[in-house]
């Protein structure tokens, strides 16, 4: 069928006219879109500027495709301080549905940001970014007791509302980096690319906090609405340094890899502020700390992890039951509440399930129990620990912790065989530096070795009653001694007293170090809760090898043989009487006795003449009425005590005494006032029963 030409121009003209219409259409449309897109940006600047304190800028906006946005520039200025510049960024592009721009409420997808800078900066008269944290100006206001401290759960509130609300469905960062300057840290974080794509992020960053840089990546995902967050921080190239700790607490903490769960949150106003209750959980993977109180190598755990049910309020942080702890391949069910105000006071209880023994020892950190690594067993183990202190009254202290054992027993030891105090073994003797003074063979090889039955009971029941009462009978521990130490070391803020039984002293000194730290303590423990509970050694046994390694006496002293110092009970009874150990009378052995806690300062139980001053013959009366009352002495023993020595051996020249003068002088009498000790402990009307006299000493030397 052929189309006449005069049909043609018709069709032609349609055509063209249909195509001028959507021409005109077409050019309304894009007119009207971006008019509406003038006004809906208008409209986000006038509700950003009303609900914060800030000049929101926006630059010139366009749409690059149907349904994208480009605004060239945007900048965020604190109204308070106008010359101070939050946030910046060079271009910006969006997804917006059309349709919902023509109805009125535009809706923002799919954000990019690229070459953005936020810069938040704290000065003395304040900062540029308070503002984020508005409190609800709804909320009734309610009288605050700031006797009762700072509420915790509502900052820590504000913060999450403030970082939840902002998080976008739909974003992607390019070339963005955050700068913090404060008064006295400083924080510049890189992001070369980050992306939140409905929820889920995925990016990689560079952190520089305070001179400490991490490259570190970050995956996870976000629910905004939910307050809930998934999300997994991990070093590239190596592990990640935590910053602030060191400045802050003189620790480094590091980590391969962290994750971090949000799952729940629920703030609950009442008249304090409020009560914000958090669960989730915190891993992570080759997790290592130092500190030089806690131990003297990096404290590594392989697998942690903390499933926590916190709470935060006024004044108070508690871990509440429910929570759990998982190290290696033990877990543990803690408990802790810590008030700040109106006195600090720490409550915590913790149970671990029952594990097998194999397990225990493999889930060991190191850096803490070296003796023990690899050691081996059957059976199972449970731990339990209490306490709490109000640091107000110190003396409220309550202290309870045990190891339980089902069936346990000790199959192989790892890096240190603990039978080897049954055996000839070889000690090496250190100073407090560490540098090694003498090395000898422990045991009947040695012609030095004295047996325990050719030690003077004199000097054996000195000893147990001055360090150890209940020696022969407890299982390794003396609880209220601990809990009396551990008093007045939180009084006078450091390791001011000992409290350990001579079955934990034979420990440090057979197989740890004389360092004071926290992690030589845990370990000394467990060593002696081993070693006592599966009846590794007799008491007997234990009390013969402490008394020929002990240090007795200055470590300079080097004798005619050309040894140092003064070890064991032979070079003891031989450097300050020049006598046989089985020869010590009553006054040489409580001498020996008291100055088990400080060898170093044996010349200071005299005076410049060679006499005992009052603390020693205080000491000498106090023993020996204990040792009486525990039918160790007789009466008459006692009554017959004599206040002198005779120095026979080398220690007499090696302490150069004065020539006596020629003139009489008359002693001073002893006093009763002086009080070297706890007169509570030693008397026994208080917690006496579990303590020995030295317990007060300073625990210098073999402690």
């Amino acid at each position: 069928m052929r189309i006449s030409p005069s049909t043609k121009r018709i069709l032609l003209g349609v055509l063209g006219g249909l195509v001028l219409l959507l021409v005109v259409a077409f050019a309304i449309f894009q007119w009207k879109r971006q008019q509406l897109l003038t006004y809906a940006l208008g409209e986000i600047k006038t509700r950003v500027e009303r609900k914060y304190p800030v000049l929101l800028t926006l630059g010139p906006a366009r749409f690059t495709a149907l349904n994208t946005v480009e605004i060239q520039g945007l900048t965020v200025v604190p109204r308070e301080a106008p010359t101070d510049t939050l946030l910046t960024a060079r271009r910006m592009l969006a997804s917006l549905s059309v349709r919902s721009l023509f109805a009125g409420r535009p809706v923002f997808s799919g954000l990019e940001i690229v070459t953005a800078r936020l810069t938040a900066r704290k000065t003395p008269d304040g900062d540029n970014f308070g503002f984020l944290l508005k409190k609800d100006k709804a909320a009734p206001k309610v009288a605050v007791d700031t006797t009762k401290g700072t509420n915790y759960g509502l900052l820590l509130n504000q913060l999450l509302e403030a970082g939840f609300d902002n998080v976008p469905d739909e974003a992607s960062f390019r070339d963005f980096v955050v700068s913090y300057t404060g008064l006295t840290h400083r924080a510049l974080l890189r992001m070369p690319g980050l992306t939140i794509d409905d929820g889920d992020i995925k990016g990689r960053l560079s952190a520089n906090v305070d001179s400490e840089v991490n490259e570190l990546g970050i995956s996870g995902h976000i629910e905004p609405d939910d307050y809930a967050v998934d999300v997994k921080l991990f070093g590239v190239g190596g592990s990640v340094q935590l910053p602030y700790i060191p400045q802050r607490f003189g620790a480094l903490v590091s980590f391969d890899t962290v994750q971090v769960r949000l799952t729940e949150r629920d703030f609950e106003k009442d008249d304090t502020g409020g009560r914000l209750t958090l669960r989730g959980s915190l891993a992570a993977r080759n997790f290592s700390l130092y500190h030089p109180k806690l131990a003297d190598s990096e404290i590594e755990v392989r697998e942690g992890a903390l499933n926590f049910v916190a709470t935060l309020g006024r004044g108070t942080a508690a871990l509440e039951n429910g929570s759990e702890l998982v190290v290696n391949k033990v877990t543990f069910y803690p408990q802790i509440s810590v008030r700040l105000k109106p006195s600090r006071a720490v409550r915590i209880k913790v149970e671990s399930a029952e594990t097998p023994a194999n397990d225990f020892f493999a889930s060991l950190p190191t850096g803490i129990f070296s003796v023990l690594q690899g050691t081996k067993g059957t059976g199972t183990l449970k731990y339990q620990m209490s306490g709490s202190v109000d640091l107000a009254q110190v003396d409220s202290l309550r202290f309870d912790s045990s190891l339980k054992g089902k069936n346990f027993r000790i199959t192989s030891f790892g890096e240190e065989d603990l039978n080897k105090l049954n055996t000839d073994f070889s000690y090496t003797a250190y100073n407090d530096k560490g540098d090694s003074i003498r090395a000898f063979t422990v045991g009947p090889s040695n012609p030095d070795f004295v047996p325990y039955n050719d030690v003077s009971p004199y000097l054996k029941s000195a000893i147990t009653t001055a360090e150890d009462p209940r020696f022969f009978t407890h299982k390794g521990f003396m609880e209220k001694a601990f809990v009396m130490s551990a008093i007045q070391n939180i009084k006078e803020k450091r390791f001011a007293r000992g409290g350990s039984t001579l079955s934990m002293q034979l420990v440090k000194n057979v197989f740890l170090t004389r360092q004071k730290t926290v992690a030589r303590k845990v370990e000394e423990a467990l060593i002696v809760w081993i070693i006592e509970n599966t009846r590794l050694v007799s008491k007997q046994r234990m009390f013969e090898v402490y008394l020929n390694i002990i240090e007795w006496g200055p470590s300079k002293y080097r004798w005619p043989s050309g040894k140092r110092g003064v070890y064991g009970v032979k070079d003891a009874a031989l450097f300050y009487y020049g006598k046989r150990p089985d020869e010590l009378n009553l006054a040489e052995s409580l001498y020996l006795a008291s100055i088990i806690p400080k060898p170093k300062y044996a010349r200071e139980s005299f005076d410049m003449y060679g006499d005992l001053r009052r603390s020693t013959r205080y000491f000498f009366r106090l023993i020996a009425d204990l040792m009486e009352k525990r039918g160790l002495i007789s009466n008459g023993e006692r009554d017959n005590l004599p206040y002198a020595l005779n120095l026979n051996g080398p220690a007499r020249g090696y302490m150069h005494f004065a020539p006596r003068p020629d003139t009489t002088r008359a002693a001073p009498a002893d006093s009763s006032m002086y009080e070297p000790i706890n007169l509570i402990d030693l008397l026994n009307t208080g917690a006496g029963n579990d303590a020995g006299a030295n317990v007060g000493a300073p625990p210098i030397g073999p402690r």
